[in-house]
């Protein structure tokens, strides 16, 4: 019997929902403001997951363009108020997602979810997309003081949840996701559709999942119930 509740700890970004539209949508726009060609969804998606402040200074660096502090804090917060306003106008979550954390919790799994979007932002977005109310814990970089692959918001997040790290699994689309549930020594299992900068099968996860329909069984085969 695995000890205590099983948790499953879910990545937002790529993972849960196609964050990318409105992601991509806003940098374009705030590109629009200060004179630099838009970058749209495909290149932008692939600078998804350290969160917003890389998010924007990678996307400047694609446009030759690396400002100093003070002026990438400036457009750091410019461009999350732009993301705020229309944070859930495109972003939806993948097929089938809804339908699996409603089954996960029906079988008596615990649900968070770990990501490296701030907190405040992950709750706007949960609550607008009618999903925040699945989670016993919804927890960004500041939440914890860390930010993934740093295992501790991992590790954090399982104990808020009532779970220990042994009844607990992450589930991630990217490198990011992998390497936090490796230090913190959980198994991992990543979806196929996420913004992983290469195959999914070749992160090193142990399982890949084509579809949200399939991971509850592949959870079952990671942690014991």
């Amino acid at each position: 019997m695995a000890a205590g509740p099983r948790v499953a700890v879910l990545d937002l970004d790529g993972t849960l929902v196609d964050t990318a539209p409105d992601l991509a949508g806003a940098l374009d726009a705030l590109f629009a403001e200060i004179g630099l060609e838009p970058l749209g969804a495909e290149t932008a998606r692939g600078f998804i997951g350290h969160g917003i402040a890389r998010l924007v200074v990678d996307g400047l660096a694609a446009r030759g363009r690396h400002p100093d502090e003070d002026e990438s804090d400036r457009l750091v917060t410019r461009f999350t108020a732009i993301y705020e306003a229309r944070i859930a106008r495109e972003s939806r979550p993948y097929p089938g997602a809804e339908a699996c954390l409603a089954d996960l919790r029906a079988a008596g799994w615990r649900l968070a979810v770990c990501t490296n979007k701030a907190e405040r932002l992950s709750r706007l977005l949960l609550s607008e997309l009618g999903l925040a109310g699945r989670f016993t814990v919804i927890a960004g970089p500041e939440t914890f003081g860390a930010r993934k692959p740093d295992a501790e918001p991992l590790l954090r997040s399982i104990a808020a949840a009532g779970g220990r790290p042994e009844s607990a699994a992450m589930v991630g689309d990217s490198e990011i996701d992998v390497a936090t549930a490796r230090a913190a020594g959980v198994p991992v299992a990543v979806m196929a559709h996420g913004y992983a900068k290469g195959p999914a099968e070749d992160l090193g996860a142990d399982a890949v999942v084509a579809a949200f329909a399939d991971l509850p069984a592949a959870l079952d085969r990671l942690v014991a119930g």
